[in-house]
Formats: C-alpha cells, sequence, structure tokens
C-alpha cells in the first residue's frame, strides 16, 4: 500500500543526551535527515563548568551533573533545529536514548510543572533547581558508593546472591547504590522526592508532561 500524502509530510525526531553533549536529529518520512543539531556542554553551557560535560566533587571519584543543564540543552538543541529550518510542527513521533545509571529526583512542585509547561517561556525557567530534590545529580561515572554496594549485597544474602537473582554483581555506577546513599545521607532530599527517573525516561518526561515511565 503507497503511503498516505500526510504520512509523507510527518517528520520524526530523534535524541541522544551522552555524557558530553545533547545531539537532535530530524528525520523525513522517508528517512532523510532534514536538520540536525547538537550541544556541547563545556563549550555550549559554560555556565555549568563542567569538564568531559561532569562536574568533580571534592570527594574521591565523586562525579555528577546539575539536572538544569540538561534541560537548558534540550531548549537549545530546538531551538538550533528550529533555526535551520526544521518544521517542528510536523513531528509525529519522538524517540532516543542516554547514558545509562544517572539518577534525576523530582520534587513534586517540579512534576506539577512538567505537566504545565508553557510554550512561551524557555524551558530552564520553568524547569528550574527547584523541580528537583536534588541538584548534583549522580552519574554512571560516580564511585563513591562502594560503601552501599557492599550492603546491597550483604542484604540479598550475598554477591552470588545479587549475581543469581540480578546478573551482575552490585556496581557503584549502578542506579541503586546511589540511590541508597541519598537515603542514607540525604534523609531529607529523599523524602521531599515524589519521583526519580533514569537519564533516559527523563528525557522522556519533557515532551510528555509527565513522569515516563
Amino acid at each position: 500500500m503507497a503511503p498516505k500524502a500526510d504520512d509523507d509530510k510527518g517528520t520524526y525526531l530523534g535524541f541522544d543526551l551522552s555524557t558530553q553533549k545533547l545531539k537532535a536529529v530530524q528525520l523525513s518520512s522517508k528517512l532523510e535527515v532534514n536538520a540536525s543539531a547538537e550541544v556541547k556542554f563545556d563549550s555550549d553551557l559554560p555556565e555549568f563548568r563542567t569538564n568531559g560535560g561532569t562536574n568533580f566533587g571534592s570527594r574521591n571519584h565523586e562525579v555528577f551533573v546539575q539536572p538544569v543543564m540538561w534541560v537548558k540543552a534540550i531548549h537549545i538543541v530546538l531551538d538550533r533545529l528550529v533555526m535551520q529550518g526544521a518544521d517542528l510542527g510536523t513531528v509525529k513521533a519522538i524517540g532516543g536514548s542516554a547514558q545509562q545509571h544517572g539518577s534525576l529526583y523530582w520534587s513534586r512542585h517540579g512534576v506539577q510543572t512538567l505537566k504545565n509547561l508553557d510554550p512561551d517561556k524557555f524551558l530552564h525557567i520553568q524547569i528550574d533547581d527547584s523541580a528537583f530534590t536534588v541538584n548534583r545529580t549522580p552519574i554512571w561515572m560516580d564511585g563513591t558508593t562502594e560503601k552501599q554496594c557492599i550492603e546491597m549485597e550483604t542484604a540479598i544474602g550475598g554477591r552470588m546472591e545479587m549475581v543469581n537473582i540480578t546478573g551482575s554483581k552490585c556496581y557503584a555506577r549502578f542506579t541503586g547504590p546511589p540511590i541508597l546513599k541519598i537515603y542514607q545521607k540525604r534523609s531529607h532530599a529523599y523524602e521531599e522526592t515524589h519521583r526519580i527517573s533514569l537519564v533516559r525516561s527523563f528525557l522522556s518526561s519533557v515532551f510528555l508532561g509527565d513522569i515516563a515511565p
């Protein structure tokens, strides 16, 4: 069956939120690139003072990102697509990928903000620091949770039991140990957290206007 005329006009938007940059591409229904753009965190968003897209804390192996940087990057990359002539009104579907293991901690205010975004305002003005209970988001490079890894393996019956259940031992860069650490060390922030997102579900949430699974 030949595609409908309306389908030929539809476009598809893809994102990749990696450690160093956010990249976006708009494809036609024939999978031709209409426009592409990227935001390099170090050079395009110098106010966040990243090195390789990350911030390094005072403790050894402490690596984090300020989540508002990613929010601001989303707005900028969309603007750059439009400046190249991309018609975002033709987008029929959005897909994407993101770095593994990072975790973001939404406040109740942040979740409500997601549901009431104003297209006439800058995204990072709306989803600001108050949208998150933890403003130093641990990412996959963080290695400060060895203690929590041991505690989790011990609680479940040892490392081999962890492997039997999950297929892997507990690594500091995985998402569970940082969540446990925040629960232990920053209990008030944890209690104020309404939802926790992986980086990829955070990206989806911004476009859904609600917390993505």
